[in-house]
């Protein structure tokens, strides 16, 4: 299926590489997604002790609240491209718009965790819906060159303001009300269905339209991760060789199975298992939800330790998330040419040793008194530069390290395990922390650390090569618009 380049309402770009008013429009409607996006992740962390206090949910179980969302995007990333190549892209864009907002509505309006958590997974589904079909409509309406550059940059940028925003907007909303962090998206949501029924360019028949969409391998894979989520959660309350628990990760790990031998055996599955024999894809999902995921872990931690400990506002506690999130959007146009200078692998590195230095200097004492500039400020800056060096580095190295005519598959296995990453470490950090919170910290740390053994393996030269090649082709230089 493709889409034309003229649709109607959007015109096109002059040879010069401007915007005509309408594309800027069209712009404007999908970047504003984006960041609705991005934005729910740090809306949720910074509400969680008073969602946990108004709801009666235990630390073990306000991980959901993150997780749920992570896993209704990243499992469900691979199915949702499937579904929009099936029904169209203005269709399932539009759809998606809608189905957020009234899930935003009913997840304010939600009296119990179940019905929350529920609403969180269909967002994040329609987040799997929306956020790659925006890069793809951006990619064949605006024209090859700088106007297609300059709007790809502008996408990643919301993007990347996404979760700076959020911090901020939880934090000023849970002062009020918990409930308004989640309602505050739905109206941005509505706005931009309306403006997109006359911009969202309409979908051109075109070849190649697979015959299926898989639905084995993606109930199978989203399957496994909350059967795996829900054995993790499950663990601290009813113990670790309870039946429940035990019975948890078994479904976990023949719903996996289930899930390879369905790709193995589809014609046409989500996922083709052949990608794994690209070390740099590999290492760039590996290392990136490692990043990922303990950062989160990190918020989550310090969201419970900063304001059930040590007395701070939610106000206080997203502004003191800043300089971790906000590094990322202040570099967000200019990323894609440090990489184009340095090469992905040297970032990545730096990035994954940042990471890990920084978890190392956050206190491990959780009832001592917290200053900040002292005991927060040094781990977040050093988080923030660790994205900074390394989160877009790891998306190009990931895309560049396949073939021509597979970088969609790519980006679609590296932005699920991505939020897989996620899920698992919020649900691994919730279950630690009524332990000790240094324990939560160690974990952290830890799988910080394996982000950077990952790196490192990047320099290892291969099997075979002659003296001074690369490693494999990541490190080859990426042409950036």
């Amino acid at each position: 299926m493709t889409l034309s380049t003229t649709p109607r309402g959007t015109g096109s770009a002059p040879a010069d590489g401007r915007w005509s008013p309408a594309l800027r429009w069209l712009l404007l409607v999908l970047a504003g997604n984006m960041l609705i996006d991005a934005l729910e992740v740090s809306v949720a962390l910074v509400a969680l002790p008073a969602i946990g206090a108004d709801l009666g949910l235990a630390v073990s179980q306000l991980h959901w609240v993150v997780s749920g969302f992570a896993i209704g995007f990243g499992g469900l990333l691979l199915f949702g491209g499937r579904v929009v190549t099936l029904l169209g892209r203005r269709p399932v864009y539009l759809a998606a718009l809608l189905v957020f907002c009234v899930a935003s509505v009913v997840g304010a309006l939600a009296d119990s965790a179940a019905l929350l958590v529920a609403t969180r997974f269909v967002k994040g589904f329609c987040a799997a819906l929306t956020a790659p079909t925006g890069i793809a409509i951006i990619a064949s309406t605006f024209p090859e060159g700088p106007a297609r550059g300059r709007a790809l940059s502008v996408y990643s940028l919301f993007g990347a303001s996404g979760f700076s925003a959020g911090l901020l907007l939880s934090g000023a909303l849970t002062e009020v009300s918990w409930r308004w962090t989640f309602a505050a998206p739905a109206p941005v949501a509505l706005l931009l269905f309306v403006a997109g029924l006359r911009l969202i360019p309409r979908d051109r028949p075109g070849p190649g339209k697979p015959h299926g969409c898989d639905a084995a391998g993606a109930l199978s894979l989203t399957g496994a991760m909350l059967s795996l989520v829900y054995a993790i959660g499950s663990g601290p309350g009813a113990g670790w060789d309870h039946p429940r628990t035990v019975g948890a990760f078994a479904l976990a790990a023949l719903l996996a199975a289930v899930f390879v031998r369905v790709e193995l055996t589809a014609g046409q599955p989500l996922l083709r298992l052949e990608l794994f024999a690209h070390g740099a894809l590999v290492r760039s999902a590996l290392g990136a939800g490692a990043l990922n995921g303990s950062y989160l872990g990190l918020l989550l931690v310090s969201t419970l330790h900063l304001q059930q400990r040590a007395g701070w506002s939610p106000l206080q506690t997203g502004l003191a998330f800043l300089p971790a999130a906000a590094p990322l959007a202040l570099t967000a146009l200019r990323s894609g040419r440090i990489v184009a200078r340095f090469s992905p692998a040297p970032l990545i590195a730096a990035g994954a040793l940042a990471a890990p230095l920084g978890y190392l200097l956050y206190p491990r004492d959780g009832s001592a008194a917290v200053h900040y500039a002292t005991d927060v400020l040094p781990t977040m800056l050093l988080v923030g530069a660790a994205f900074v060096l390394a989160f877009t580095a790891f998306h190009i190295q990931a895309t560049g390290a396949v073939p021509d005519g597979r970088q969609q598959a790519a980006g679609g296995l590296y932005q699920s395990a991505v939020q897989l990453g996620a899920a698992l470490m919020t649900a691994l950090c919730a279950a630690l922390y009524p332990v000790g919170i240094d324990a939560a910290l160690w974990l952290i740390t830890a799988v910080g650390l394996f982000g950077l053994a990952v790196a490192l393996v990047g320099f290892v030269p291969r099997k075979g090569a002659p003296s001074g090649a690369p490693a494999s082709p990541d490190e080859r230089k990426p042409h950036v618009e």
